[in-house]
């Protein structure tokens, strides 16, 4: 069998159907074998390889699966390492296949810059944002290195995986009679074989013993595939929980013990809540500087931090001397957590209330802005099950804090790397995994960074839906100018260097539907419909993200400061509780 061959049917068998990529020299033979095989796996042509690498990336979220992209070498493989990197740090699976020169045209150790035509080490680039990279040297090894990437991808704390395979060795061929068995079984569990009860019954004790404890809820419960147990938990303890920016989607809105999201733009009252909290139980939440603060002394220092991971060197970023770390998946730990809480007495009514009345005073603080209230309203004209995607600025923050989730509803945002660029390939890939309808809220600035993948979307009738907000400037960057620079908009403003084209008439351009003047009541249809459609959404240039963390202060010390009277009222809440729930507790 030719080794392109193989790699495909591999793929096949493992329910791989959809592959992301772009035509190249090196991976000619790869395109032919998966053309060869089209009945069984569809190859979506991106138009940059970026793109490919984020489509990917939003396929392996909803599907649950490595997902592929492939690229040629030289610039083909480089252009993929931004996407890469989002897999990577948001721990996303994915196998990417680059096309390398014949291993007979490699420099291999002569000390020339290069040998080949495009020939670039990627995997010495790409191994600090890979779990491995390696380039297949033969073709008896393309079993054993096919079959560790999928497992890799997938093992423990999921992420991505290069192979750099040459061109002869794409065209060489196997005899099957003599293919290695080298299948093997994914295992997450880092406990395997321990006793999970002593960790259970634990933190289980610690949560019901505190007076004010709270959940923060991240993006590893999505990644595990335990949204629903731990909304069964969630609803079973009654313990208010709050989420980081990437884990938004794990709790709907509408449910009784949600507060929110945490952190630098996070909600005013989620960080206040958690900074008062006695107790906090982390899953799949790395606790980063935009959470925590830059001073982490100052980050809920009343509380117990209990911290679930699957990764063990993330606990190496610790909070403080106390916090207690369990290194295990929450696909292992979450039935088990709901299980026996079952069994406990659970009663944090009082904490509850609190919370809520101290959201009710913290929402006077801040002027909804013009961005949070055009995501309020697009979220309430949708159904639940709408898989949303962002780009990075402005919009993803203004949907981080104002969509109003749904059940089965995911929003995927590119976490770690921010990579502008990533909210139109995501969409496509998301797409393309569900086979229905995509929103895709975007920035003037992120959308033109792969404006070119409007070309995918209509080649293929891709049913997405962009929603651009559109304030002719970088927002972010122009509202740090306006903080720390004297209002010096340089690069972020029309006459400084930074203009936007007629986006209209480029989706016009592409032969996409525009939505022109669009009204909130015409809306509804043309979100749930099949054919791709582009909304622009005009918007002032000095749009802002309230509140925001302030340099070297507490994050629930946000900018702009609370007004004394709402502060007062706020501490008045928080001080009564303590009092009542000190008699509660007593008289139990």
């Amino acid at each position: 069998m030719k080794v392109s061959d193989y790699i495909v049917e591999f793929l096949i068998k493992h329910n791989i159907r959809d592959v992301f990529g772009y035509p190249g020299g090196m991976v000619t033979h790869l395109m032919d074998s998966l053309d060869k095989y089209r009945e069984h796996i569809s190859v979506h042509l991106n138009y940059h390889e970026q793109a490919c690498a984020m489509a990917a990336c939003a396929w392996a979220e909803i599907t649950g699966l490595p997902g592929v992209a492939y690229a040629t070498s030289g610039p083909g493989a480089t252009n993929l390492l931004t996407g890469i990197a989002c897999a990577y740090f948001d721990s996303i699976p994915c196998i990417f296949i680059t096309g390398q020169v014949n291993t007979y045209e490699q420099k291999k150790d002569m000390p020339v810059r290069q040998k080949g035509f495009q020939e670039t080490d990627i995997v010495s680039m790409a191994k600090p944002i890979t779990k491995t990279a390696y380039m297949v040297e033969s073709v008896e090894d393309m079993p054993a290195a096919l079959d560790k990437a999928y497992y890799t991808s997938l093992e423990g704390r999921p992420g991505p995986v290069l192979l750099d395979v040459p061109m002869n060795i794409f065209r060489g061929n196997i005899d099957e009679r003599f293919l290695p068995d080298t299948s093997q079984t994914i295992s997450s569990k880092i406990t395997e074989g321990t006793d999970m009860e002593p960790t259970v019954s634990e933190i289980l004790c610690e949560l019901q013993a505190a007076h004010s404890p709270v959940i923060l809820a991240g993006h590893g419960i999505a990644l595990s595939k335990t949204i629903g147990v731990f909304r069964k938990f969630v609803d079973q303890t009654g313990i208010p929980t709050v989420t980081s920016m990437t884990g938004v989607d794990v709790l709907q809105t509408e449910n009784l013990y949600t507060y929110g999201m945490i952190g630098a733009y996070g909600s005013r009252w989620a960080n206040y809540i958690l900074d008062h909290s006695d107790c906090i139980l982390t899953l799949g939440s790395r606790l980063d500087c935009r959470q925590t603060g830059v001073d982490k002394a100052l980050f809920a220092p009343r509380a117990q931090i209990l911290r679930v991971d699957i990764d063990a060197d993330e606990m190496e970023n610790r909070i403080n001397k106390k916090e207690r770390h369990y290194c295990i998946s929450l696909e292992e730990l979450m039935p088990a957590l709901a299980e026996k809480a079952s069994g406990f007495d659970w009663d944090f009514h009082l904490w509850n209330r609190c919370c809520k009345a101290i959201r009710e005073e913290l929402e006077l603080a801040d002027q909804p802005q013009p961005g949070n209230q055009i995501i309020r309203q697009v979220s309430s004209l949708l159904p639940e099950g709408v898989i949303v995607t962002t780009d990075v600025g402005q919009n993803q923050v203004w949907v981080a804090q104002s969509w109003d989730v749904k059940k089965e509803q995911r929003i995927l945002f590119s976490g770690g790397h921010g990579a502008m660029g990533y909210g139109l390939p995501a969409a496509i890939g998301a797409a393309i995994a569900v086979k229905r309808p995509v929103i895709c809220v975007a920035g003037d600035g992120g959308f033109q960074m792969n404006i070119q993948e409007l070309q995918t979307v209509m080649r293929e009738r891709i049913p997405i839906k962009i929603i651009l907000l559109n304030n002719h400037t970088l927002g972010m960057i122009h509202h740090f100018q306006e903080i720390y620079f004297q209002s010096n908009f340089v690069q972020t403003q029309g006459d400084r260097g930074f203009t936007v084209p007629n986006f209209k008439a480029i989706a016009r351009a592409y032969g996409m539907r525009v939505i022109d003047n669009p009204a909130l009541e015409i809306l509804p249809p043309i979100l749930l419909d099949m054919d791709p459609a582009f909304i622009e959404i005009p918007l002032p240039q000095n749009t802002y993200i309230f509140p925001k963390l302030g340099l070297n202060k507490p994050i629930h010390e946000q900018e702009p400061t609370v007004r004394p009277e709402i502060s007062r009222k706020v501490k008045a809440v928080y001080d009564a509780f303590l009092n009542e729930n000190r008699s509660h507790k007593w008289s139990h």
